[in-house]
């Protein structure tokens, strides 16, 4: 009876899926929560996205500004959740990598959560609550649709639980809109005139109230000529493209640059790394022909 009963628990553990281990931030700089089974765990990355801060072009104000919050978290002194909204492809994900590039020798740490896991915020922020590592809960592309689940979870973790907020946890969170939630014409039937005072909708306010919970907002804006060619200056240095021999070569490459941005229909830092890459893989291909 006992031999039978401990092979019926034999196969009844196999259906479970393993605990999963949390990484050993000593040697972890980054993760990704998860989900298998219905149960959540954190996944070491084992090559993060290593971003050069130098390399990001145009956006010296937003840079100093995550930066500045970055270093005050780091050192242990008061810092705000951030959100970086504005023009898709000018650098927003990749600042946030850049501070953890920079600070992981100081004990930064970076967990990424999907959008989709958010209601998860609580269990992410008790596992990682522990010093002496700082964690940054790193939200990319966060926008929601009416009545999602994530929304009322990002809202009580930023500022409205119960519980006071860890004090090495910060949220970071990349949109291309300053308003997370959708808005419509229709919501303004919804204001009222009471004598000469405007009392607006609530719907309204509700939708407005997430972003204001971020303490620290930075904006990105559409790159213009100029800013594009530096940055695939930049990003042509970083892939060890030489300058060019000539004046006629370097117009050359100008044009080429300025065409394969018109056909994606965007200047931005994005399109400047991907021509960036796409030149020198060409130009390596060439010279090994």
């Amino acid at each position: 009876m006992i031999a039978r009963a401990e092979s019926l628990l034999a196969r009844v553990e196999a259906l479970f899926p393993p605990v999963e281990v949390d990484p050993d931030w000593s040697t972890v700089t980054a993760a990704r929560w998860r989900k298998r089974n219905g149960r959540g765990f954190l996944q070491a990355v084992k090559h993060p996205h290593a971003v050069d801060l130098r390399d990001l072009v145009a956006i010296e104000p937003q840079k100093q500004a995550i930066e500045r919050n970055t270093r005050q978290f780091v050192a242990g002194l008061p810092a705000n959740n951030v959100l970086l909204t504005g023009s898709r492809g000018t650098g927003k994900s990749s600042l946030v990598k850049a501070m953890l590039a920079r600070h992981a020798s100081e004990g930064l740490r970076l967990v990424e959560v999907d959008k989709a896991d958010l209601v998860d915020l609580p269990d992410i922020a008790d596992r990682i609550a522990s010093p002496p590592y700082r964690f940054i809960v790193f939200c990319d592309d966060l926008t929601f649709d009416a009545g999602e689940a994530g929304y009322k979870a990002l809202k009580v973790m930023l500022d409205g639980s119960i519980a006071g907020a860890a004090s090495n946890v910060l949220i970071y969170a990349t949109s291309n809109r300053r308003h997370l939630l959708p808005e419509y014409f229709a919501e303004n039937l919804e204001t009222r005139h009471v004598g000469d005072e405007v009392h607006p909708g609530e719907s309204v306010e509700e939708k407005i109230s997430l972003s204001e919970r971020f303490g620290l907002w930075i904006s990105f804006y559409p790159f213009v000529q100029d800013d594009y060619l530096a940055a695939v200056e930049r990003w042509l240095a970083h892939f060890g493209v030489d300058a060019p021999a000539s004046e006629k070569d370097k117009e050359a490459r100008t044009r080429e640059a300025l065409q394969f941005a018109l056909q994606r229909g965007s200047r931005s830092g994005r399109v400047a790394w991907q021509f960036a890459r796409h030149y020198a893989g060409a130009s390596a291909l060439a010279a090994r022909a």
